[in-house]
């Protein structure tokens, strides 16, 4: 998947806090990712996150 730094993705599951939005925020092996509902960070193998995906909501580029 092409997934960049900045986007935001709606996942599968929620978060405990109820929202299923998280804004990226470091990719590698590893992804970042920043919950949207209570700014909470979580650590994520690439294979897992990109299970987890439902959709890519791109940030536009000028």
């Amino acid at each position: 998947m092409d997934i960049k730094v900045g986007d935001v993705l709606v996942m599968k599951k929620t978060h405990p806090c109820g929202a299923n939005r998280f804004k990226v925020t470091r990719i590698g092996a590893d992804f970042k990712i920043k919950c949207l509902g209570c700014a909470h960070e979580i650590m994520l193998t690439r294979v897992k996150c990109e299970k987890g995906i439902k959709q890519v909501e791109r940030k536009e580029e000028i």
